[in-house]
């Protein structure tokens, strides 16, 4: 157990933002928090720099494809951790299809670069700001976002994937 509970954790953000955080959930005992575009980095860098709260530690960056909810179909999801506090913290950021700009955390952490550039060449998540945002695994003429849910997973029609063959 971490020196800091969720709700101390809840009540100290919530103080200082209100109305710009509010609860997702809070899956596993993983407090998972909502926000807007225009205050992520400002939340970030405050969740970093609190000399309490000291999130120094950015776990991840990562993004998810719900095509079926209008205006919310890309959210931009940030793993924090406070080493010292033994708590982590997960924010969510989400976005309509046609508008996935976001502000990039390389102002908070360097250690973002590597993390959006791979957001972004997944989801196509663009990071306003970003020293560097170019594709960094799939090749830079692909024109698709690979972990999008624009395709089916397979091709039907194709012979070599039949379940015989795989002894099924």
């Amino acid at each position: 157990m971490g020196k800091i509970t969720n709700e101390e954790l809840l009540a100290t953000i919530s103080g200082k933002f209100g109305d710009k955080v509010t609860v997702a959930g809070e899956p596993y005992g993983l407090l998972t928090l909502e926000t807007g575009r225009d205050s992520i980095i400002e939340i970030l860098d405050f969740l970093k720099n609190d000399t309490v709260l000291q999130f120094i530690f950015l776990t991840d960056i990562t993004a998810i494809h719900y095509p079926e909810q209008k205006d919310k179909e890309i959210g931009v999801i940030y793993h924090l951790h406070s080493l010292v506090n033994n708590v982590r913290l997960r924010l969510k950021v989400f976005l309509a299809d046609g508008d996935v700009h976001i502000p990039t955390a390389t102002t908070v952490w360097h250690g973002a670069n590597w993390m959006e550039r791979e957001t972004y060449d997944f989801f196509g998540v663009i990071f306003d700001g970003h020293p560097d945002l170019r594709r960094i695994l799939n090749v830079d003429d692909m024109t698709a976002f690979p972990m999008r849910r624009e395709f089916p997973l397979e091709d039907p029609n194709r012979v070599d994937k039949k379940d015989y063959f795989f002894g099924r």
